[in-house]
């Protein structure tokens, strides 16, 4: 028996009523019927199931049942549910609350419809155009002032007096009060030249000065190393100075020529010694290449003091790798005007100024130099073929003109000789290979083996360089054969080499070699004596 429509929905409490009601009552009473009949005990699931709340509304029932019968009142009343405060009980009424249990009750309510979230935003202002907006305090730019800072510096100086101690605190504790960072120059012209310096080198009348400066202090050694403590001292502490410093000298040694020469001298002494503790970079005398500098000699005067200070700090050594670093060690003669750029001139003229060992290093630069050229030309002529005439020719002259001696050109001429070819990777051919290639060399190495010492030098090259390439070990004593009849060698240098004047590359397997053409060597100069003596 299935019932009609429900009803529609209404709010608040209330009862099921109408045909749903009597809907109700008619499947009670056919459920006792079926009790005493052998029906079903249970209710139909579409009465015992309850419909969700909706927000306080109860849906009761309505007209639609089935024949517009109404079911006994007593029938509809126990069948009837209870509805109170939206919910949906039985007969029984709702169940039985505890004293203590609170009352819940629910205070959502959906949000009303065209409600607008955006209102609690700010809306900007409009502005005018051209506004000026007023600058923070932050922003603002101080304006550049040297000459107060200049006055603030030598009042400093004033009150610490010649003490360099003194000078040393006052600088450092100065540089949390003052901009070092923006007025670096104004600092190092007032700690060089007693203030600031105009395009030039000189002074300004107009400016204040200070007594407690480098160009103020003794000129002797002593002093100016004291000085250098207090710029090292400045820097260590304030460790963005140090490139300012760097310009700074840069200009001051361009300033040269407005500097008295008592000036320049300190100035050098100072440099030189800054140089040897590191605190200066060698790329600053690059300034004393300048031309007007170069051409009325003051360059050279002011090198003179600065190496004599910088060799005193540190040795030859030391001096000559910081010109290497910065790759000076081959313009020291561009000191003197182009007429004078010799090695003979600069020897002379720093010699006698009590630089000997300068000398001797910018010596020993230009030798490099000129073999590096010597054996890069070498190496042209053989690859063109050029007649060995020719070339022993070119090779005497430069011996000459760069003053190259004979045992260092012969280590040239066989470097140059042995890459004038690619060699076999196969030891059992390179060893022929080689004896024909410097055979058709031979008269060519002769040419500067006229000396013992350029004899013992070419065996010891020999030796070197079958021991740095392994394929040609077993070649060492067949090329010494070789020198041997071409002439290139002679008996006292190899018998020498044998004794006492090898090196200790390969000197067990070669000594071995050579052992048998020693021993003839040896017995054909008994030979040779013996046949003297009867012969007289």
């Amino acid at each position: 028996m299935r019932p009609g429509r429900l009803g529609a929905w209404t709010r608040g409490p209330g009862r099921l009523s109408g045909e749903a009601g009597a809907g109700a009552g008619r499947a009670v009473a056919g459920g006792r019927r079926g009790r005493d009949g052998g029906g079903p005990a249970a209710l139909p699931a579409w009465v015992t199931k309850r419909p969700p709340p909706l927000l306080g509304d109860v849906r009761v029932g309505g007209s639609g049942g089935r024949g517009g019968q109404s079911p006994p009142p007593r029938a509809a009343a126990s069948a009837a549910p209870f509805a109170e405060g939206g919910r949906m009980y039985g007969a029984a009424g709702p169940p039985a609350r505890s004293a203590s249990a609170p009352v819940v009750r629910s205070s959502r309510r959906p949000p009303a419809s065209g409600v607008s979230f955006m209102n609690n935003q700010k809306q900007q202002k409009p502005t005018l155009s051209g506004q000026r907006f007023k600058t923070r305090k932050r922003d603002e730019k101080e304006r550049f002032d040297p000459t107060q800072f200049q006055d603030c510096i030598i009042q400093g100086l004033t009150e610490t007096g010649t003490d360099l101690e003194a000078v040393a605190k006052f600088l450092d504790a100065s540089g949390a009060k003052l901009d070092y960072r923006r007025y670096a120059e104004t600092l190092f012209d007032i700690l060089v030249a007693g203030g600031m310096l105009a395009p030039g080198g000189t002074l300004a009348d107009d400016m204040m000065r200070t007594d407690v400066c480098v160009f103020a202090a003794q000129e002797d050694l002593e002093t100016m190393q004291a000085f250098a403590q207090v710029f090292n001292k400045l820097i260590r502490r304030y460790k963005y100075l140090e490139k300012g410093f760097e310009d700074e000298v840069k200009k001051l040694l361009l300033f040269l020529k407005g500097f008295s020469e008592s000036e320049r001298n300190k100035l050098a002494m100072l440099t030189g010694v800054l140089l040897a503790n590191g605190t200066l970079n060698a790329s600053i005398l690059n300034s004393l290449y300048n031309e007007n500098l170069v051409k009325e000699g003051v360059s050279a005067a002011f090198a003179v003091k600065l190496f004599k200070s910088w060799i005193n700090e540190k040795d030859i050594n030391a001096v000559a790798a910081s010109l290497r670093k910065v790759s000076m060690d081959n313009r020291l003669m561009e000191l003197f005007p182009a007429n004078k750029q010799s090695v003979e001139h600069f020897t002379k003229y720093f010699t006698e100024a009590g630089l000997k060992e300068l000398s001797e290093y910018v010596r020993n630069q230009q030798t490099i130099g000129a073999r590096k050229e010597l054996q890069k030309e070498l190496q042209e002529q053989m690859s063109r073929g050029d007649p060995f005439k020719d070339i022993i020719l070119y090779v005497k002259e430069e011996m000459k003109k760069n003053n190259i001696p004979e045992p260092v050109v012969i280590g040239i001429v066989w470097s140059s000789v042995m890459s004038t070819v690619e060699w076999n990777k196969k030891e059992e051919l390179v060893a022929e290979q080689a004896i024909k290639h410097l055979k058709q060399y031979s008269p060519l190495l002769a040419a500067f083996t006229t000396q013992g010492q350029s004899e013992l030098t070419l065996l010891l090259k020999i030796q070197e360089y079958c021991y740095d390439n392994i394929h040609f070990m077993k070649a060492f004593q067949k090329i010494v054969v070789l020198f041997y009849k071409a002439e290139v060698l002679s008996e006292e240098p190899i018998l020498k080499w044998y004794k006492d004047a090898h090196v200790a590359k390969g000197k067990s397997v070669f000594l071995e070699q050579m052992k048998k053409f020693v021993e003839w060597l040896k017995n054909a100069e008994e030979e040779s004596e013996s046949e003297a003596e009867e012969g007289d």
